[in-house]
């Protein structure tokens, strides 16, 4: 994600300064079987890990299961969580081998073997779901189990960044006796060897968890019980939090609502991180597409106004992004603003005659609905293009999965989507967005990047690889498969009772529930 350890700004410090008396560590009378309740608007796409590659679905992914490895808060290299250690093998980067933790069970008391991490990354690769991960493995020709705690990854090519991705939700470890080899589970249950425990789940309202009192892994301590709280919009979550009905409010309140904050308020506390999340709008490529033509995608590069959108719709909440890689992250450059430094309706009307477009150029804009400020982002990109008279847009919402649907299928022009970094390196920026095949399914190829993600690849030292990716972003900006739209900043709001908010989240989609206590 970034090559400096993320900076957390916490504007309510809490339990921080040395000094505090030491009944403030303490639960409250009454407090200690109480489950803290956490509201998000983040919804879940699939409780198996093979089905589902989104932030909502990695945040309780992240708490139920375990991985081989996994990242300590703010950090940038992986470490050991249901391994004792992993390494690569030779100097090719191309053979990477684990050793498990002894002692991790699954919730039916059977032990966690090499054959279960086997087969997990198998599934996932066998089911390869429309809305999973499969695509974080391009790399892995093959796993084999040696022995009942030694595991080895076999890669196509050199991958330094593997041993991060098997850190993400997508490396989740399940038990094989629970999950089929050749489809997705589909009922409300998750057995994982994670810091919890799903007791309950209704889909679209709760997920209820209860410490595992049985883990073992990278973690000192287990967490108290804890209830997710799933929203249908922001406004929805905002409603809740200040009805009280929650303890704690994150991803996402309302724009208005996070620019008003105040750490004066009494009865709660505030805490604002940085964070590697950005929002882009995709643009379908293909030949049947009315955004083929790369002048016309050109055309929106100099229309759009971020700064506007920044402004207006999230006030102020989120920065405007100019690059595919966000600011803090290795490589980050301004590419889009060096070709397109202000909207300018006469270059793109120029693009567009050259073109020989049929004005106004109509297309679909589709977002999810219920997330954050979606609806009214994309009533804003449609009011700035159609004041042109160059563009007509049809904007359509969509519940959240059926969204991911309609991309994966290509049945949208443009569709806007947030990313969350899905572990601490920009080429999680590559090949996810604008590779040959990619997640979000534009249609884009070129040889170019494609060769740049993979000889990226084979740096350890991850420093080296800055220079492919100001290379790729170049590229993209040349060629608009997307446009860049913003960058967002982390907010987490809880009630005065509860402390462990300011380490709930560090920007990187790790959404740290074990940390929450009551005072």
């Amino acid at each position: 994600m970034r090559s400096v350890r993320m900076r957390i700004l916490v504007t309510l410090l809490v339990l921080a300064v040395a000094g505090i008396g030491g009944w403030q560590l303490l639960p409250s009378q009454g407090n200690e079987n109480r489950a803290v309740t956490v509201g998000t608007t983040d919804g879940i796409t699939a409780l198996d890990p093979a089905g589902a590659y989104d932030s909502g679905s990695w945040a309780l992914f992240g708490n139920v299961f375990q991985t081989l490895l996994t990242f300590d808060p703010g950090g940038v290299e992986p470490v050991p969580d249901a391994a004792t250690g992993c390494a690569f093998q030779g100097s090719g980067l191309r053979t990477y081998r684990c050793t498990l933790r002894p002692g991790i069970t699954f919730p039916s008391g059977r032990a966690l073997t090499a054959e279960d991490v086997k087969y997990s990354f198998d599934r996932v690769k066998a089911i390869d779901s429309d809305l999973g991960p499969a695509s974080l493995f391009d790399t892995l020709a093959s796993v084999s189990a040696d022995g009942p705690d030694t595991v080895t990854f076999h890669l196509s090519s050199s991958d330094a960044t593997f041993p991060l991705k098997i850190a993400t939700g997508a490396g989740s470890l399940v038990d094989k006796e629970k999950y089929p080899a050749d489809a997705l589970r589909t009922d409300a249950a998750a057995d994982g060897t994670g810091p919890y425990r799903l007791t309950a789940y209704t889909e679209g309202e709760k997920a209820e968890l209860t410490p595992n009192k049985h883990y073992r892994g990278r973690l000192t301590r287990i967490g108290r019980p804890v209830e997710l709280r799933y929203y249908a919009d922001s406004a929805a979550l905002d409603r809740a939090w200040k009805a009280r009905r929650i303890d704690v409010a994150t991803r996402t309140l309302p724009p208005r609502v996070l620019s008003a904050l105040n750490p004066g308020d009494p009865g709660q506390r505030v805490t604002e991180a940085d964070s590697s999340e950005t929002r882009n709008l995709y643009l379908d490529t293909r030949s049947r597409s009315p955004l083929h033509d790369v002048r016309v995608r050109r055309a929106l590069a100099w229309l759009v106004d971020r700064e506007r959108l920044a402004a207006e719709v999230y006030q102020g909440t989120v920065d405007p992004l100019y690059s595919l890689i966000p600011t803090g992250i290795t490589g980050h450059t301004t590419s889009f603003f060096d070709a397109y430094p202000k909207p300018s309706t006469r270059k793109a009307r120029e693009l567009l005659t050259e073109a020989g477009a049929d004005l106004p150029v109509r297309f679909s804009l589709g977002y999810g609905t219920g997330r954050g400020a979606g609806a009214e982002e994309a009533a804003e990109l449609e009011k700035q293009l159609e004041a042109t008279g160059m563009f007509e847009v049809d904007v359509k919402g969509y519940e959240w999965t059926d969204f991911q649907r309609q991309w994966a299928a290509g049945k949208l022009d443009a569709w806007a989507v947030g990313w969350v970094a899905d572990y601490p390196d920009p080429d999680t920026f590559g090949a996810p967005l604008v590779g040959t095949g990619s997640t979000m399914n534009t249609g884009y190829r070129n040889k170019l990047v494609d060769h740049l993600v993979l000889d990226s690849r084979q740096f350890a030292d991850r420093g080296r690889a800055a220079k492919d990716f100001r290379e790729i972003q170049k590229a993209v900006a040349r060629d608009v498969p997307l446009l860049p739209l913003w960058q967002r900043k982390d907010y987490v709001v809880s009630t005065d009772d509860v402390v462990g908010g300011q380490y709930l989240t560090d920007g990187t989609g790790v959404l740290r529930l074990w940390r929450l206590d009551w005072i």
